[in-house]
């Protein structure tokens, strides 16, 4: 199979869809690579290593977009990129659809196969492609949230750790998974007086047993939250509801009642935010100001430590790459059906029940799509 893999073009995305390494386990397999010339580089691998590898350069975007069967990328086709879609080809990233009626227009009019990084799922329930960028945005929020308070990035002037004989700052985290984790542990590193907040119950067990009396857990309820945003200086939303838009935990109330000059970090964006005042920014600009607090919303939080997330997320994709090259995405989502889960759009057809219900569009199962097509193929 031709394999594609453009270079990201999403604002400061330096992110890309296969390492070298990965290229090469597709070439050995008798596949074609084509890779954008450049497409690399952002994450510190050169040309020339993909070429070692056995893979193609393409000059430009288009020539990739023209010749490929799979699209591999990481970040969701941008305008100009979902115009060179066509039927028949296959798309394999992250779309995050639910809040994004337009990308999803284009996608179902494209005629394309598109399958989400984001809804591919694991035998444990989990979701394998999503957790190593989770586990990466959870560890920026503190860091990046740590900057924001400072006093010349607008926010209160305060140390997330303190100093002896000062407090440290008030982290709230909303969401005890894999990003909100991940963000505790770097948080209590960092010094702060940690609270999560999940309405799994289990969650705040499991997050009780790992952290001890280090970070507490409150249950979720629309009165703790409240309470707890109120005296907040950094706030980190991690909330997830696989392939949906994101709840809106956090109301404009709220946000109007915190201390001014604290911290919004929504790390849930990419599904439209769990704050009400929350709104998509860049890494070139990443902040705004909203009732006197600090908004860092960017879409693609990874991107800002490309070379890690690029190893992290293709040493959790290359297993699916492999399988939807070298069996076609028919026949790898009839054999794996946590695949298939991924699979958003086919052919003009939404397959996503979340995000459907998000969009108020019509849907069709994916495994129902699979039966369409297998019986229109049969002899």
């Amino acid at each position: 199979m031709r394999v594609g893999v453009p270079r990201e073009i999403k604002d400061n995305e330096f992110r890309v869809g296969l390492t070298p390494s990965s290229a090469l386990e597709l070439t050995r397999r008798g596949h074609d690579v084509l890779v954008e010339t450049g497409a690399g580089l952002g994450s510190g691998l050169p040309d020339a290593e993909y070429v070692a590898a056995g893979a193609r350069l393409a000059p430009d975007a288009a020539s990739v977009w023209a010749d490929a069967e799979l699209i591999v990328k990481v970040k969701e086709p941008q305008v100009s990129e979902r115009a060179l879609l066509r039927r028949g080809q296959v798309l394999f990233t992250y779309l995050h659809l639910a809040p994004d009626p337009g990308q999803t227009r284009d996608l179902l009019a494209s005629g394309a196969t598109c399958v989400a990084y984001e809804t591919v799922t694991s035998r444990s329930g989990g979701l394998p492609l999503l957790t190593p960028m989770s586990e990466v945005a959870g560890r920026l929020a503190p860091q990046v949230g740590a900057h924001c308070l400072e006093k010349e990035a607008g926010g209160r002037g305060v140390l997330l750790g303190g100093v002896p004989g000062v407090p440290s700052a008030d982290v709230v985290i909303l969401g005890g998974g894999v990003a909100g984790t991940h963000a505790a542990t770097i948080a209590l590193g960092m010094g702060a007086n940690v609270t999560v907040v999940d309405r799994d119950t289990e969650a705040l067990r499991r997050l009780d047993f790992r952290f001890g009396t280090g970070v507490s857990t409150i249950f979720s309820t629309s009165t703790a939250i409240a309470d707890l945003v109120r005296r907040a200086d950094l706030l980190i939303g991690t909330v997830l509801v696989p392939g949906a838009a994101a709840p809106k935990l956090v109301t404009r109330a709220m946000v109007e009642g915190m201390k001014q000059g604290s911290v919004i970090v929504d790390v849930c964006i990419d599904q439209g935010g769990c704050c009400e005042t929350s709104r998509p920014t860049t890494h070139s600009r990443p902040t705004y100001v909203e009732a006197g607090v600090v908004h860092y919303c960017v879409t693609n939080m990874p991107g800002a430590v490309a070379r890690t997330s690029t190893f992290a997320l293709n040493n959790a994709t290359l297993p699916f790459v492999l399988a939807l090259a070298g069996k076609g995405w028919r026949q790898a989502m009839i054999d794996d059906p946590h695949l298939r889960d991924g699979l958003n759009v086919h052919e003009g057809v939404l397959a996503c029940r979340p995000v459907a219900e998000a969009l108020g569009m019509a849907w069709t199962s994916a495994a129902d799509v699979l039966e369409t097509k297998t019986a229109a193929s049969a002899p």
